[in-house]
Protein backbone atom coordinates (compact mmCIF):
# COMPACT_ATOMS: atom_id res chain seq x y z
CA UNK A 1 0.00 0.00 0.00
CA UNK A 2 1.24 3.44 -0.90
CA UNK A 3 2.96 5.49 1.78
CA UNK A 4 4.68 8.30 -0.14
CA UNK A 5 3.67 11.86 0.69
CA UNK A 6 2.61 14.24 -2.07
CA UNK A 7 3.78 17.83 -2.29
CA UNK A 8 0.87 19.90 -3.51
CA UNK A 9 1.25 23.13 -5.45
CA UNK A 10 -1.63 25.02 -7.04
CA UNK A 11 -2.84 28.39 -8.12
CA UNK A 12 -5.34 30.46 -6.14
CA UNK A 13 -8.14 29.40 -8.48
CA UNK A 14 -9.62 25.90 -8.41
CA UNK A 15 -7.71 24.62 -5.42
CA UNK A 16 -8.55 20.97 -4.63
CA UNK A 17 -10.96 20.02 -1.89
CA UNK A 18 -11.70 16.40 -0.96
CA UNK A 19 -14.90 15.33 0.80
CA UNK A 20 -15.46 11.85 2.23
CA UNK A 21 -19.08 11.23 3.17
CA UNK A 22 -21.36 8.31 3.93
CA UNK A 23 -23.47 6.73 6.63
CA UNK A 24 -22.40 6.17 10.21
CA UNK A 25 -20.02 3.24 10.80
CA UNK A 26 -18.99 3.11 7.11
CA UNK A 27 -15.32 3.85 7.82
CA UNK A 28 -15.12 7.50 6.78
CA UNK A 29 -12.53 8.40 9.40
CA UNK A 30 -10.22 5.50 8.45
CA UNK A 31 -10.32 6.42 4.76
CA UNK A 32 -9.82 10.11 5.49
CA UNK A 33 -6.75 9.37 7.60
CA UNK A 34 -5.27 7.27 4.82
CA UNK A 35 -5.94 9.90 2.17
CA UNK A 36 -4.49 12.64 4.38
CA UNK A 37 -1.33 10.62 5.00
CA UNK A 38 -0.71 9.98 1.31
CA UNK A 39 -1.71 13.34 -0.11
CA UNK A 40 -0.43 15.76 2.54
CA UNK A 41 -3.90 16.42 3.89
CA UNK A 42 -5.50 17.89 6.96
CA UNK A 43 -8.88 16.68 8.17
CA UNK A 44 -11.86 19.00 8.68
CA UNK A 45 -14.63 17.50 10.78
CA UNK A 46 -18.19 17.54 9.41
CA UNK A 47 -19.91 15.60 12.19
CA UNK A 48 -22.20 17.90 14.16
CA UNK A 49 -21.63 16.11 17.48
CA UNK A 50 -17.85 15.82 17.30
CA UNK A 51 -17.54 19.60 17.77
CA UNK A 52 -18.32 19.15 21.46
CA UNK A 53 -15.75 18.53 24.17
CA UNK A 54 -16.36 15.51 26.36
CA UNK A 55 -18.62 13.67 23.93
CA UNK A 56 -16.15 11.12 22.65
CA UNK A 57 -17.31 7.51 22.87
CA UNK A 58 -20.83 7.96 21.53
CA UNK A 59 -19.66 10.09 18.60
CA UNK A 60 -16.91 7.62 17.60
CA UNK A 61 -14.41 10.48 17.73
CA UNK A 62 -10.94 9.41 16.62
CA UNK A 63 -8.74 9.57 19.77
CA UNK A 64 -5.80 11.96 19.54
CA UNK A 65 -3.35 9.07 19.91
CA UNK A 66 -4.80 7.39 16.80
CA UNK A 67 -4.70 10.40 14.46
CA UNK A 68 -1.24 9.38 13.20
CA UNK A 69 0.09 12.93 13.23
CA UNK A 70 -2.56 14.18 10.79
CA UNK A 71 -3.92 17.61 11.85
CA UNK A 72 -7.65 17.57 12.69
CA UNK A 73 -9.81 20.68 12.71
CA UNK A 74 -13.20 21.50 14.29
CA UNK A 75 -12.97 18.68 16.82
CA UNK A 76 -13.49 19.46 20.53
CA UNK A 77 -14.01 23.16 19.87
CA UNK A 78 -17.28 23.78 21.73
CA UNK A 79 -18.65 23.54 25.25
CA UNK A 80 -21.85 21.46 25.39
CA UNK A 81 -23.95 24.52 26.24
CA UNK A 82 -22.92 26.30 23.02
CA UNK A 83 -25.15 26.28 19.97
CA UNK A 84 -23.54 25.80 16.56
CA UNK A 85 -25.78 26.10 13.52
CA UNK A 86 -25.11 24.90 9.99
CA UNK A 87 -24.37 28.51 9.09
CA UNK A 88 -21.85 28.79 11.92
CA UNK A 89 -20.23 25.59 10.70
CA UNK A 90 -20.05 26.79 7.10
CA UNK A 91 -18.30 30.01 8.12
CA UNK A 92 -15.83 28.25 10.41
CA UNK A 93 -15.08 25.41 8.00
CA UNK A 94 -14.53 27.77 5.07
CA UNK A 95 -11.95 29.67 7.10
CA UNK A 96 -10.20 26.45 8.10
CA UNK A 97 -10.20 25.11 4.53
CA UNK A 98 -8.77 28.37 3.20
CA UNK A 99 -5.94 28.15 5.74
CA UNK A 100 -5.13 24.54 4.86
CA UNK A 101 -5.04 25.39 1.17
CA UNK A 102 -2.85 28.42 1.80
CA UNK A 103 -0.30 26.08 3.40
CA UNK A 104 -0.21 23.98 0.21
CA UNK A 105 -1.97 21.05 1.85
CA UNK A 106 -5.13 19.17 0.89
CA UNK A 107 -8.29 19.88 2.90
CA UNK A 108 -10.15 16.62 3.60
CA UNK A 109 -13.68 17.21 4.85
CA UNK A 110 -15.09 14.09 6.52
CA UNK A 111 -18.40 13.39 8.20
CA UNK A 112 -21.98 12.28 7.89
CA UNK A 113 -23.95 15.43 8.71
CA UNK A 114 -25.39 16.12 5.28
CA UNK A 115 -27.03 19.45 6.05
CA UNK A 116 -23.80 20.89 7.41
CA UNK A 117 -21.93 19.65 4.34
CA UNK A 118 -24.48 21.30 2.07
CA UNK A 119 -24.13 24.54 4.04
CA UNK A 120 -20.36 24.40 3.54
CA UNK A 121 -20.42 23.66 -0.19
CA UNK A 122 -23.59 25.40 -1.35
CA UNK A 123 -24.09 28.00 1.34
CA UNK A 124 -27.24 29.00 3.17
CA UNK A 125 -29.48 32.04 2.87
CA UNK A 126 -29.28 34.66 5.61
CA UNK A 127 -31.39 33.22 8.41
CA UNK A 128 -32.43 34.36 11.90
CA UNK A 129 -30.43 33.19 14.87
CA UNK A 130 -31.61 30.40 17.16
CA UNK A 131 -34.44 31.48 19.48
CA UNK A 132 -34.35 29.37 22.64
CA UNK A 133 -37.74 30.56 23.95
CA UNK A 134 -39.51 29.63 20.71
CA UNK A 135 -37.69 26.31 20.57
CA UNK A 136 -38.81 25.50 24.10
CA UNK A 137 -42.43 26.13 23.12
CA UNK A 138 -42.08 23.99 20.00
CA UNK A 139 -40.41 21.20 21.96
CA UNK A 140 -43.25 21.20 24.48
CA UNK A 141 -45.77 20.93 21.69
CA UNK A 142 -43.94 17.96 20.16
CA UNK A 143 -43.68 16.21 23.52
CA UNK A 144 -47.43 16.57 24.07
CA UNK A 145 -48.33 15.35 20.55
CA UNK A 146 -45.64 13.46 18.67
CA UNK A 147 -45.53 14.52 15.03
CA UNK A 148 -47.38 17.77 15.61
CA UNK A 149 -44.46 19.95 14.52
CA UNK A 150 -44.16 18.20 11.17
CA UNK A 151 -47.90 18.56 10.63
CA UNK A 152 -47.68 22.27 11.46
CA UNK A 153 -44.78 22.70 9.05
CA UNK A 154 -46.85 20.89 6.41
CA UNK A 155 -49.58 23.52 6.75
CA UNK A 156 -47.19 26.47 6.73
CA UNK A 157 -44.49 25.22 4.32
CA UNK A 158 -45.65 22.10 2.44
CA UNK A 159 -42.57 21.92 0.20
CA UNK A 160 -40.19 22.13 3.16
CA UNK A 161 -42.16 19.51 5.07
CA UNK A 162 -41.96 17.15 2.10
CA UNK A 163 -38.15 17.35 2.18
CA UNK A 164 -37.77 16.66 5.92
CA UNK A 165 -38.41 13.28 7.52
CA UNK A 166 -41.14 13.50 10.19
CA UNK A 167 -38.79 11.91 12.76
CA UNK A 168 -36.09 14.51 12.17
CA UNK A 169 -37.41 16.81 14.88
CA UNK A 170 -34.28 18.95 14.87
CA UNK A 171 -34.64 19.96 11.21
CA UNK A 172 -38.42 20.35 11.53
CA UNK A 173 -37.91 22.64 14.53
CA UNK A 174 -35.38 24.80 12.69
CA UNK A 175 -37.62 25.14 9.64
CA UNK A 176 -40.55 26.19 11.84
CA UNK A 177 -38.33 28.54 13.83
CA UNK A 178 -37.29 30.35 10.63
CA UNK A 179 -40.86 30.46 9.31
CA UNK A 180 -42.34 31.79 12.55
CA UNK A 181 -39.60 34.36 13.19
CA UNK A 182 -39.52 35.77 9.65
CA UNK A 183 -43.28 35.41 9.00
CA UNK A 184 -42.38 34.75 5.37
CA UNK A 185 -41.79 31.69 3.20
CA UNK A 186 -38.49 29.91 3.71
CA UNK A 187 -35.84 31.42 1.41
CA UNK A 188 -34.93 29.41 -1.70
CA UNK A 189 -31.58 27.72 -2.15
CA UNK A 190 -30.80 30.26 -4.89
CA UNK A 191 -30.34 32.85 -2.14
CA UNK A 192 -27.22 31.01 -0.95
CA UNK A 193 -23.58 31.77 -1.75
CA UNK A 194 -21.69 28.58 -2.71
CA UNK A 195 -18.08 27.91 -1.84
CA UNK A 196 -15.88 29.37 -4.58
CA UNK A 197 -12.28 28.92 -5.68
CA UNK A 198 -12.12 25.15 -5.20
CA UNK A 199 -12.48 22.12 -7.40
CA UNK A 200 -14.25 19.35 -5.60
CA UNK A 201 -14.03 15.57 -5.32
CA UNK A 202 -16.80 13.95 -3.30
CA UNK A 203 -16.25 10.32 -2.35
CA UNK A 204 -19.20 8.47 -0.84
CA UNK A 205 -18.95 5.20 1.06
CA UNK A 206 -21.86 2.79 0.51
CA UNK A 207 -21.26 -0.59 2.18
CA UNK A 208 -23.64 -3.47 1.58
CA UNK A 209 -26.66 -2.86 3.81
CA UNK A 210 -26.46 -6.24 5.55
CA UNK A 211 -22.81 -5.72 6.44
CA UNK A 212 -23.48 -2.15 7.58
CA UNK A 213 -26.23 -3.35 9.92
CA UNK A 214 -23.76 -5.83 11.45
CA UNK A 215 -21.14 -3.10 11.79
CA UNK A 216 -23.63 -0.78 13.52
CA UNK A 217 -24.58 -3.55 15.96
CA UNK A 218 -20.91 -4.21 16.75
CA UNK A 219 -20.15 -0.51 17.14
CA UNK A 220 -23.10 -0.04 19.50
CA UNK A 221 -21.91 -2.87 21.73
CA UNK A 222 -18.38 -1.53 21.60
CA UNK A 223 -19.49 1.97 22.67
CA UNK A 224 -21.34 0.63 25.71
CA UNK A 225 -18.47 -1.73 26.57
CA UNK A 226 -15.98 1.15 26.23
CA UNK A 227 -17.79 3.16 28.91
CA UNK A 228 -20.52 5.25 27.27
CA UNK A 229 -22.66 5.09 30.42
CA UNK A 230 -19.70 6.20 32.55
CA UNK A 231 -18.95 9.02 30.10
CA UNK A 232 -22.50 10.35 30.45
CA UNK A 233 -22.37 10.01 34.24
CA UNK A 234 -19.16 12.02 34.22
CA UNK A 235 -20.66 14.76 32.06
CA UNK A 236 -23.65 15.07 34.38
CA UNK A 237 -21.32 15.12 37.39
CA UNK A 238 -19.58 18.14 35.85
CA UNK A 239 -22.82 20.07 36.12
CA UNK A 240 -24.51 19.44 32.78
CA UNK A 241 -28.28 19.02 32.94
CA UNK A 242 -28.79 16.56 30.10
CA UNK A 243 -30.79 19.17 28.17
CA UNK A 244 -27.77 20.37 26.18
CA UNK A 245 -27.83 19.78 22.42
CA UNK A 246 -25.27 16.92 22.31
CA UNK A 247 -27.50 14.84 24.59
CA UNK A 248 -30.08 14.75 21.78
CA UNK A 249 -27.79 12.48 19.78
CA UNK A 250 -27.93 8.72 19.36
CA UNK A 251 -26.51 6.79 22.27
CA UNK A 252 -26.48 9.77 24.62
CA UNK A 253 -30.25 10.22 24.78
CA UNK A 254 -30.71 6.49 25.37
CA UNK A 255 -28.12 6.45 28.17
CA UNK A 256 -29.84 9.45 29.74
CA UNK A 257 -33.13 7.56 29.65
CA UNK A 258 -31.41 4.60 31.31
CA UNK A 259 -29.86 6.74 34.05
CA UNK A 260 -33.24 8.38 34.68
CA UNK A 261 -34.88 4.99 35.10
CA UNK A 262 -36.95 5.26 31.92
CA UNK A 263 -35.52 2.11 30.31
CA UNK A 264 -33.21 -0.76 31.14
CA UNK A 265 -29.61 -0.88 29.94
CA UNK A 266 -30.54 -3.61 27.44
CA UNK A 267 -33.37 -1.45 26.11
CA UNK A 268 -31.01 1.53 25.82
CA UNK A 269 -28.55 -0.52 23.77
CA UNK A 270 -31.29 -1.94 21.55
CA UNK A 271 -32.83 1.50 20.96
CA UNK A 272 -29.44 2.96 20.09
CA UNK A 273 -28.79 0.23 17.55
CA UNK A 274 -32.23 0.48 15.93
CA UNK A 275 -32.22 4.27 15.68
CA UNK A 276 -28.65 4.26 14.34
CA UNK A 277 -29.72 1.89 11.57
CA UNK A 278 -32.60 4.19 10.71
CA UNK A 279 -30.31 7.21 10.75
CA UNK A 280 -27.83 5.53 8.42
CA UNK A 281 -30.61 5.00 5.87
CA UNK A 282 -31.53 8.69 6.01
CA UNK A 283 -27.87 9.64 5.56
CA UNK A 284 -27.56 7.53 2.42
CA UNK A 285 -30.79 8.96 1.03
CA UNK A 286 -29.46 12.47 1.60
CA UNK A 287 -26.07 11.88 -0.01
CA UNK A 288 -27.54 10.04 -2.99
CA UNK A 289 -29.30 13.24 -4.01
CA UNK A 290 -25.92 14.70 -4.95
CA UNK A 291 -25.04 13.58 -8.47
CA UNK A 292 -21.44 14.71 -8.01
CA UNK A 293 -20.77 11.91 -5.54
CA UNK A 294 -18.30 9.21 -6.62
CA UNK A 295 -19.51 6.07 -4.86
CA UNK A 296 -17.25 3.44 -3.32
CA UNK A 297 -19.14 0.27 -2.51
CA UNK A 298 -17.59 -0.97 0.71
CA UNK A 299 -16.14 0.21 4.02
CA UNK A 300 -13.41 2.81 4.27
CA UNK A 301 -11.09 0.24 5.80
CA UNK A 302 -11.46 -2.30 2.95
CA UNK A 303 -8.17 -2.54 1.01
CA UNK A 304 -9.97 -2.51 -2.35
CA UNK A 305 -11.93 0.59 -1.36
CA UNK A 306 -8.79 2.33 -0.12
CA UNK A 307 -6.97 1.56 -3.38
CA UNK A 308 -9.90 2.80 -5.48
CA UNK A 309 -10.13 5.97 -3.40
CA UNK A 310 -6.40 6.73 -3.65
CA UNK A 311 -6.53 6.18 -7.39
CA UNK A 312 -9.50 8.54 -7.74
CA UNK A 313 -7.78 11.21 -5.62
CA UNK A 314 -4.54 10.89 -7.55
CA UNK A 315 -6.39 11.36 -10.85
CA UNK A 316 -8.34 14.30 -9.39
CA UNK A 317 -5.16 16.09 -8.25
CA UNK A 318 -3.45 15.59 -11.61
CA UNK A 319 -6.29 17.11 -13.66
Amino acid sequence: METAQYTLLWQDVDRPLLVIAGPTASGKSELALRAAEVFSGEIVNCDALQFYRGFDIGTAKTPAAERRGVPHHLLDVLDPQTGFSAGDYARSAREVIAGISARGRLPVVVGGTGFYLRALLQGLPALPARNDLLRKRLSGREQRRTGSLHRLLGRLEPQAAARIHPRDVQKVTRALEIRLLTRTALPPASASLPLEGFKLLLLGLAPDREFLVDRIAARTRQMFDAGLVEEVRGLLAQGLSGEEKPFESLGYKQVLAYLRGQMSLEQAMAATEIETRQYSKRQLTWFRRDNRMVWLYGFGSDPAVVDAALQAIRKFLSE
